[in-house]
């Protein structure tokens, strides 16, 4: 035992998780130390164009990376471990510890970014107990989840014992044998739990969580029954799913063609650490599979949530290279959609069947069980540990309400409970439990070049590309503030019934406007220029840019994005004297590209790209994101 050596609080700062499904990371701090527990990832919602990854916002982190000591894994999801080769691109993390399973998969995504000389990952097993810091120790207890090698882990701290469930059910049949080490968990609730962090995913469903045998029979009597091709879509990380099915392609005397990465990466591995057993005669290369007799074929894809680059995905859209769908396939969903996800996946089925294919769906089917307890899982493990204070996590704002519900009908306060956001600082003693601030939060989008952080203004003028298209506007002025020609103007993506002659006209009259109403405010003289005058030529383009937009909204009635090129005379300095004014209510000024005009005062003559999002529309709200986890 770690024993309180001073009245220091311990504080707990869950930095994704929380109000959804997705990018679980959570803070473990005591003094001048911090542990990690997870550090996951989500995936973009519709609104989030050429976005990849969503990322909490890992600011804090940033900011306190030399007190960070190391890291706990919990299990293997991409929910759970995805974010790591992202963070280790910004601070280091001396020490990974986690389960056989989670390490092989992390370790190839590390050594993918070119990140893992920036961590140690030392693998651990059940009853494992290690030491980060001089605050922390950490013992793992084996759990039962959807992925195979899942713990629960009980972290000693100064303040008590705190137990974190993470990702658990309580399954009394596993595929692997590998049952929940409840004793272990009586056994810290004789000793006195200070508070139990627990998953929160299906508070809102009555009963047990099925075991994942359950779905063995359903899947055996539907193979059996299907006379052509099978193609069976579920989440590549169910592992014991995976098993079941490699099983009955066994029984049922099918051979197996693989498609997919992530499907291909989990099975490799999982097969070399002994979570997946079977014969290699099972498996076929696509290749060889398509000249198998179509009663001899069985086809493990991803892409059971509809993702768009997906096998099952692409298959559906006709876009797959080697599989196209035949009339009396048969294609299984072992899957149910994840929130966010339903329409996706709606439609992929749409189109396979529309493709002549034979879909089975539904969680009325019996091919499907969910890797997270419900209300009872959830009552058996608060009265296993008996916690003193209670912090639901991993759920959405309803599933956090419903699972405090639950904790006080097993006897714990509601005053020994708080219900929390991302950000939020959770300090912990020995008789208390409150929220004492905040941490920034919310997300990083990685976009899909996978080489740098989508900014919200860059997300913002992508939103406003999708909804409202762009308008382009080139202008030549010389050097007495006069338009040389008519400007040019192009539009992309806009819907208007405006007469495009008459646009150019209007914008041509504002440019002048502005240019003989407000060209004295940018002139000065000067002994230094061959024309006698230096011109604020930055401080032009601001304004003839402010009066364009104001047009544009008025004539199409929409805010498309503002693309103004401006061309000025040869030789002329675009440099802004002075900062331009911004007035209540008006859009802000645009940002030059390129240097700092201390370094580049003389750029060359050709136009000056500036990009603008014209209006001040609030862009649409991007949804709660989901991650592909069962």
């Amino acid at each position: 035992m770690i024993k309180n050596t001073t009245a220091s609080a311990l504080k707990v700062i869950p930095l994704g998780g929380l109000h959804e499904i997705g990018k679980n990371t959570c803070v473990f701090e005591y003094g001048d130390e911090i542990i990690l527990l997870d550090a996951g990832l989500a995936f973009p919602t519709d609104g989030m164009h050429g976005v990849n990854i969503v990322l909490p916002d890992m600011t804090y982190l940033r900011e306190n990376s030399h007190k960070i000591k190391g890291m706990i894994v919990t299990h293997g999801h991409e929910d759970h471990i995805g974010g790591i080769p992202y963070h280790l691109k910004e601070f280091e993390i001396p020490v990974i510890y986690g389960p056989r399973l989670a390490m092989a998969l992390l370790a190839g995504k590390l050594e993918e970014a070119g990140v893992s000389h920036r961590t140690e990952l030392r693998t651990v097993r059940p009853r494992d107990t290690v030491r980060i810091g001089k605050n922390f120790l950490v013992e793992y207890i084996r759990n039962t989840h959807s992925m195979a090698d899942s713990f629960t882990v009980a972290i000693h701290t100064p303040v008590g014992i705190i137990i974190h469930t993470g990702d658990f059910k309580i399954d009394h049949t596993p595929v692997d044998g590998e049952h929940f080490d409840l004793q272990k968990l009586a056994e810290y609730g004789e000793r006195g739990v200070l508070c139990l962090i627990s998953d929160s995913t299906n508070s809102e469903v009555p009963g047990f969580t099925a075991s994942e045998r359950s779905v063995a029979p359903n899947l055996d009597r539907i193979i059996a029954q299907a006379t052509g091709r099978i193609m069976i879509t579920t989440f590549a990380s169910s592992v014991h799913r995976l098993q079941i099915i490699l099983d009955l392609a066994k029984k049922n005397n099918r051979y197996v063609g693989v498609v997919g990465r992530s499907m291909l990466n989990v099975i490799a591995h999982c097969r070399n650490l002994g979570y997946i057993k079977c014969e290699d005669s099972i498996f076929k290369p696509l290749r060889e599979i398509r000249n198998l007799p179509e009663d001899k074929i069985l086809i493990l894809t991803t892409g059971s949530q509809g993702e768009p680059m997906a096998a099952m995905t692409r298959i559906a859209n006709g876009e797959h290279h080697e599989l196209k769908i035949r009339k009396g396939d048969t294609v299984i969903f072992s899957a149910n959609p994840i929130p966010g996800n339903t329409i996706a996946v709606v439609n992929t089925i749409d189109k396979l069947m529309m493709l002549g294919a034979n879909v089975v769906y539904g969680r009325d089917k019996g091919i499907h069980v969910s890797g997270h307890g419900c209300q009872e899982d959830q009552k058996l493990m608060i009265n296993m540990t008996r916690p003193k204070f209670f912090l639901p996590v991993h759920g959405e704002h309803r599933m956090l309400i419903q699972h405090s519900k639950t904790a006080q009908s097993m006897g714990i306060p509601a005053s020994n409970m708080v219900i929390i956001d991302n950000g939020d600082v959770v300090e912990l003693t020995e008789n208390s439990i409150r929220v004492a601030g905040t941490v920034p939060s919310g997300i990083e989008l990685v976009d899909s070049s996978r080489s740098g952080v989508v900014k919200a203004n860059v997300l913002k003028e992508r939103q406003q590309l999708a909804g409202d298209g762009a308008v382009t506007v080139a202008a030549a002025l010389n050097a007495e503030g006069k338009l040389v020609a008519k400007p040019e103007i192009h539009l992309k993506g806009v819907v208007t019934s405006a007469d495009r002659a008459l646009l150019q006209q209007s914008i041509a009259q504002t440019i002048e406007t502005v240019l003989s109403d407000r060209w004295s405010e940018f002139v000065t003289p000067s002994a230094t220029t061959e024309s006698g005058v230096d011109v604020d030529w930055a401080g032009v383009q601001t304004q003839i840019e402010r009066a364009i937009a104001r047009v544009l909204r008025r004539e199409l009635q929409s805010n498309p994005m503002l693309v103004f090129l401006m061309q000025i005379p040869e030789g002329a300095s675009f440099v802004r004297r002075e900062p331009a004014e911004v007035t209540p209510g008006s859009l802000e000024a645009p940002k030059l590209l390129g240097s700092s005009p201390a370094s580049a005062p003389t750029p060359p003559p050709a136009p000056v790209p500036v990009n603008k999002v014209t209006g001040r529309r609030r862009p649409r709200t991007a949804a709660k994101v989901a991650s592909t986890v069962s």
